[in-house]
């Protein structure tokens, strides 16, 4: 490519500008890598990067976009020769070296992951970092002992990306999925994916100052953080856990050490943007076998394009996009 097409944000007096543009091959970060990108996704993440108050963006001007997938048309790596399909996410990635929203891409090589037999660049994204988020939520409770028949498992901010991912993936392994979600409309949406019950999110995020409530979990997968962790840490069972990946609920939990010295619960922090390469190539086999969503087609996955991108971004951030949205970059 002599150009190519890039969603590019850049500082604008005391905020931001987004911007399709025309960048050269040149222009890009260094790496072994160079990338065709077939299909990019939305994330939460990448509302951030693109906002001056959003503290994820670390240098102008910058492509978003935390995960990205396509085919190797230069390497300077033999594990990745030109042809190949490959999937690259999270580390610096639409953080501080240029990301998925461009039809070019040039990452490190050890950042980069053949993409497993048995997926489609396009499938691949529509579970992207958040739906990686949600896998590594459920192999972690299930390394800490959770199973299926232990107990309601519930699932927070369930109609986001990581929550829809998760609830698909629990449903599908026998366990009895509860979500919480604050969007009404998301109801039949959520039941279809399989949700035994769904209740309101408020219900979780009113204060309290009883260090234990009544157990009503066996586990949980918490995108959420703040008020909401803080009361499932207090109304986890015996021997409960709870995985952590998101704070859009706040930064701040107010808890008691009775939790886990009475009850023994145990909180899980999720990290999924900078686990090494090794298990992160394991859990993508298991995305493409064992865990792979059953419902990431019809009930998960929708596209949009370079150009609706500004939009999708603006009602991510605002809590308006149901599942994942997936981005065409090539055909």
């Amino acid at each position: 490519m002599d150009t190519f097409r890039a969603l590019v944000v850049d500082k604008s007096g005391d905020g931001t500008a987004l911007s399709v543009q025309r960048w050269r091959p040149e222009q890009l970060m260094p790496g072994e890598v160079t990338i065709r990108v077939e299909y990019s996704s939305v994330n939460y993440k990448d509302a951030l990067a693109t906002r001056p108050d959003g503290r994820v963006a670390r240098v102008y001007p910058l492509i978003p976009g935390i995960d990205l997938a396509g085919i190797v048309v230069a390497s300077d790596d033999p594990r990745y020769p030109v042809g190949s399909r490959v999937l690259a996410h999270g580390y610096e990635l639409g953080v501080s070296h240029h990301g998925g929203f461009a039809e070019l891409a040039r990452v490190p090589s050890r950042w980069v992951v053949p993409l497993p037999e048995g997926l489609t660049t396009r499938e691949a994204m529509a579970i992207g970092t958040a739906g990686f988020t949600a896998a590594l939520s459920i192999e972690r409770l299930e390394h800490n002992g959770l199973r299926p028949g232990a107990g309601p498992v519930l699932v927070t901010g369930a109609s986001g990306g990581v929550g829809s991912i998760a609830v698909d993936l629990l449903a599908a392994r026998g366990y009895q999925v509860i979500a919480s979600t604050g969007s009404p409309e998301a109801h039949e949406y959520l039941r279809a994916l399989g949700a035994s019950e769904i209740i309101d999110r408020a219900e979780l995020s009113a204060p309290s100052d009883r260090p234990l409530e009544k157990m009503r979990w066996a586990g949980a997968v918490d995108a959420v953080g703040g008020s909401t962790l803080a009361t499932i840490i207090r109304t986890l069972s015996f021997g409960g856990c709870v995985a952590v990946s998101g704070n859009v609920g706040g930064a701040t939990v107010s808890t008691t050490v009775f939790p886990f010295i009475l009850r023994g619960v145990s909180v899980l922090g999720i990290d999924s943007a900078n686990l090494p390469l090794e298990p992160r190539a394991s859990l993508w086999q298991r995305l493409a076998t064992d865990l792979r969503p059953p419902h990431l087609e019809e009930a998960i996955a929708h596209e949009v394009t370079l150009e609706q991108l500004p939009e999708t971004l603006a009602r991510i951030h605002q809590g308006q996009v149901r599942g994942r949205a997936v981005v065409r970059l090539s055909d």
